[in-house]
Order: structure tokens, then sequence, then C-alpha cells
């Protein structure tokens, strides 16, 4: 068995790549998640199904519902 590496955590880190800045406060939620969430939604044409349970006798038959009942927003 060998000796596992020993890391210094007080030795000096020479050089950082990126320009990231840590947030003040990680724990926090964006305020914006709302607003942003409601952005996606107007930008992409893909509207999910209507809200329910629906039941199909085959595979394809649900396809085919989903095909005609989702899909791009018409304008």
């Amino acid at each position: 068995m060998e000796p596992r590496p020993v890391i210094n955590v007080e030795e000096f880190v020479g050089k950082t790549v990126g320009r990231r800045v840590p947030p003040k406060d990680p724990l926090r939620v964006s305020d914006s998640t709302k607003a942003m969430a409601i952005a996606w939604k107007k930008a992409l044409p893909y509207r999910s199904a209507p809200k329910g349970v629906y039941r199909f006798h085959s595979h394809e038959e649900a396809h085919q519902w989903m095909m005609n009942n989702t899909g791009p927003k018409k304008v």
C-alpha cells in the first residue's frame, strides 16, 4: 500500500485562471428565476401537452396525439 500524497493547505496558489467572482451569498436563490422562466417560455416555440391524465391504446396513438396537441404556438 503506497502512502498518499500530503496536501499543504497553507501553500500559496500561484495562478488563478479565469475571472469568475464567487457569489456573495451562494445559498440565496436568484430573484429573477421566475422572470427568466417566463422569458424562456416566450422565447421557445415549443409548448408542452395540456395538463391532465391521458390514456391511449397504443404508443402510435399517443405519439400522434402529441404531434397534434403540442408544438409551435400559432401566431
